[in-house]
């Protein structure tokens, strides 16, 4: 049984900065991509961030380029996203997720992805 648990939402003003973490047990964590999604009230759910198997490659949402840094540890359960300059339209639930088949792509695919998080609240305010 494969479990993710998000962590480190919260409130944030305008400008300010979080970090989420998501730690995954249950499977050979190395061996499986992980993606960061987010839905906002009455959206639907959205690709942020993803990083391949093996933590080389990282892939972003163009609404969070250069704002927003995907991360693994060096024993690959845990994965942050670093989020910077955060904006009003950050605000959403953060959900963690890893795809149903190891050695992935850092894919913005949401289909691909069979498990997934809780979700961790993210409140940017003015």
């Amino acid at each position: 049984q494969v479990q993710i648990v998000e962590s480190g939402g919260g409130v944030v003003q305008a400008g300010g900065s979080l970090r989420l973490s998501c730690a995954i047990s249950g499977r050979t964590t190395g061996n499986y991509a992980m993606g960061w999604f987010r839905q906002a009230p009455g959206k639907e759910r959205e690709f942020v961030a993803a990083t391949d198997w093996r933590g080389l490659n990282t892939n972003y949402a163009d609404s969070v380029k250069d704002r927003f840094t995907l991360s693994r540890d060096n024993g690959q359960a845990t994965v942050y996203l670093q989020m910077n300059n955060l904006a009003l339209e950050d605000t959403a639930v953060y959900y963690c997720a890893v795809p149903l088949r190891p050695y992935g792509q850092a894919s913005p695919n949401i289909r691909e992805y069979a498990y997934w998080g809780q979700g961790a609240q993210v409140t940017v305010s003015s």
